[in-house]
């Protein structure tokens, strides 16, 4: 008998949220169903965090994540990827966050360090063509015009490509 009423209702809510899906416009559908992506990754963060477990949840930024856009227009997938960039660069030394300028700065890049700075594969053979589209679509985050604080890194991009540039002639 309980098995009935469960199956009853869950027909219920099925048929109401089609009939409302069918009369709602792809705008209000859209905004809908983000705004329930957006709750229930709250709501699971909430018990991961009342759990113990963490904080913020990964399921909860993962979630979120494609949602969410900067003033500058990109999205915080893109800013991971910026990230990845500066962790690169800060490892090999070649970058630095306090502002001043030390001696390891001002050494030349390696072959490795510029194709993992452009996103490319080192034991790959390349066109310019290629080089300079990835150098773009770094240089389109990063360009000193859009951020001036990001002079320095802007200047190991160029350094990067032209030691690429180099090595394919």
């Amino acid at each position: 008998m309980n098995i009935f009423f469960i199956t009853l209702i869950i027909f219920i809510v099925a048929y109401v949220f089609l009939t409302w899906f069918t009369r709602s416009s792809a705008k209000n559908i859209s905004k809908f169903l983000r705004t329930l992506i957006i709750l229930f990754a709250i709501a699971f963060a909430i018990v991961m965090a009342y759990a113990g477990r963490y904080i913020f949840s990964l399921p909860f930024v993962l979630a979120i994540l494609p949602l969410i856009k900067t003033k500058a227009g990109i999205s915080l997938f893109q800013i991971l990827r910026l990230w990845g960039l500066f962790r690169i660069l800060r490892n090999s030394g070649r970058f630095n966050f306090s502002g001043f300028q030390n001696s390891s700065n001002s050494q030349s890049i390696s072959r490795d360090e510029a194709y993992k700075i452009l996103n490319l594969d080192s034991n790959k053979k390349y066109k310019k063509e290629q080089v300079i589209s990835s150098y773009k679509k770094i240089m389109k985050k990063i360009h000193p015009d859009i951020n001036p604080e990001l002079n320095r890194l802007a200047t190991i991009v160029n350094e990067a490509k032209d030691l690429i540039l180099r090595d394919i002639y």
